[in-house]
């Protein structure tokens, strides 16, 4: 198992059995709009990152993207599977 589908599984129990300190539980707690803003926020700090802040840079945003998805995903019931799913659909 790839650790993007072992964080989405510590997402999702994040989800289902809160934890008061946890981040990904504020997250939850604040809702979809909050969550998608910080979408937002974490997609134009990539696009900057690429824009000449390096390397290091741009990996970090892009980890931070990925995990803002996947608790989207985990909020709305779906999984890196489904999209997995659709990506290999798209390839036919």
């Amino acid at each position: 198992m790839s650790f993007l589908y072992e964080l989405q599984n510590i997402i999702e129990q994040r989800r289902l059995h809160p934890v008061d300190s946890s981040y990904t539980t504020s997250l939850f707690n604040a809702g979809e709009d909050e969550i998608t803003k910080k979408i937002g926020e974490e997609a134009v700090e990539l696009i900057l990152a690429v824009k000449g802040q390096g390397d290091e840079r741009i990996v970090s945003e892009t980890a931070d993207l990925l995990y803002h998805l996947i608790v989207l995903l985990a909020q709305c019931g779906l999984t890196l599977e489904s999209v997995e799913k659709e990506l290999q659909r798209r390839r036919h």
